[in-house]
């Protein structure tokens, strides 16, 4: 053992022998003294040094590779999510898209709906109460449907980015289109209804006014044969503001139309006299036309109808009118006249008393005087004349008109 020892002292003696550096710098001479120890430090360091190299050297060459191949991974795994990341971008635009065109029809259908509502409502109105109702009093359900459209729209995106699924993100649906699907049949239905009923009542109108015996284009002032009836031109101009659809502001502008004309034949026909002008059971005496007179015993025309009942019988007005004469006339005795408008007047004579003032307006069956035998009379009646623009008419056709009309409630 202890010639091991010997061998590797002088080995390292050897090896390691005690060493100076000189340092020589401007005339000066130093030196520095390495012993064994310090020198085989040194080594040691050296070959610590040396192979940590060599190993790390031989590890990247070996392991290199396969980092590379790691790499590579990684790589494309970045790649794969950013390819997902950007069709959940993508899709997420598309259905936020999606739905602000959605909601942009929703409010288009809404206001063109909104629009259709009140031209019905103001055709109604101009027609005059016909007792029909709108056939809806709220176009769309707007407030409840527009929030669950906001609510779609402000959710798209975080459902894309929290899921993608290869079918595009479907749009909720609020049945609006259903709704207003539905609406827009009950509004066609309503002009339709509304246009069957002006045309039922004008139908009966004219029905009544062709019982009096005078020519349709004589009461209402034009020609039936020549054309249909015009649509008011306010309401043409309402239509244009409007902004509706052309076919329907066109359907509108027939039914109103419609409208317009039964106006005209109802305002005619308030203003004929057809209600009887005594107020109780009377009788007829003598009629209109050609007769042989009372008192010479001639023949002569007889312009009027004569009504018998008992004295002071209430005499009343038979259609709406103004009184343009009340007084004593030659040959009638006291006598009441009315004008009722579109042509029409009145004359109710022989009577006892006048009840009413030139100049006064009065009602279908108010009372003008009472029945009596003032005048050129033989006995206690009322002599009726109904005229229509200066010539005496056959009262008996309005009369019968007049009993049509109350038999057909």
């Amino acid at each position: 053992m202890s010639q091991f020892g010997s061998r590797a002292r002088a080995f390292f003696d050897r090896a390691f022998p005690e060493r100076q550096i000189y340092h020589r710098s401007g005339g000066t001479v130093r030196y520095v003294s390495l012993s064994p120890g310090k020198q085989a430090l040194l080594a040691l360091t050296a070959v610590g040094f040396a192979g940590w190299c060599v190993y790390a050297s031989a590890n990247t060459l070996l392991e290199g590779p396969q980092a590379t191949a790691s790499n590579a991974e990684v790589e494309r795994e970045r790649a794969k999510y950013d390819r997902w990341l950007n069709e959940s971008r993508a899709q997420a635009s598309a259905s936020q898209a999606l739905l602000e065109e959605r909601t942009r029809q929703f409010d288009r259908a809404t206001q063109d709906f909104e629009s259709r509502h009140e031209v019905l409502r103001s055709l109604l109105e101009y027609a005059g109460g016909n007792g029909m109702q709108l056939a809806a009093t709220r176009p769309i359900e707007r407030d409840g449907a527009r929030i669950i459209m906001a609510a779609s729209i402000d959710e798209a995106e975080p459902r894309q980015s929290r899921a993608v699924t290869s079918e595009p993100y479907q749009v909720q649906t609020v049945g609006f289109r259903a709704r207003g699907e539905r609406l827009e049949a009950e509004q066609e239905q309503t002009l339709s209804e509304l246009e069957d009923s002006v045309v039922e009542q004008s139908e009966t109108v004219r029905g009544v006014l062709r019982l009096t015996g005078v020519s349709m284009s004589s009461l209402t002032g034009s020609d039936e044969a020549a054309g249909g009836p015009l649509v008011p031109q306010d309401f043409v101009a309402y239509l244009r503001e409007s902004g509706l659809n052309p076919a329907f502001a066109e359907r509108v502008a027939q039914v109103a139309a419609r409208v317009t004309e039964s106006r005209r034949l109802g305002d005619v026909a308030n203003a004929t006299p057809l209600a009887p002008p005594v107020a109780v059971d009377y009788r007829e005496t003598s009629g209109y036309g050609g007769r042989v007179d009372p008192f010479t015993g001639r023949p002569a025309f007889h312009s009027g109808l004569d009504l018998a009942a008992f004295e002071r019988a209430p005499v009343v007005a038979t259609s709406p009118g103004t009184v343009v004469f009340a007084g004593s006339r030659s040959g009638y005795g006291y006598t009441v006249e009315i004008d009722h408008g579109h042509g029409f007047k009145t004359r109710y004579g022989h009577l006892r008393d006048i009840q009413v003032r030139t100049g006064e307006r009065v009602a279908i069956g108010q009372r003008v005087g009472s029945m009596g035998s003032t005048g050129r009379s033989t006995a206690t009646h009322l002599h009726y004349e109904v005229w229509f623009r200066g010539r005496a008419v056959d009262p008996v056709s309005f009369l019968r008109a007049g009993r049509h009309v109350h038999e057909q409630g």
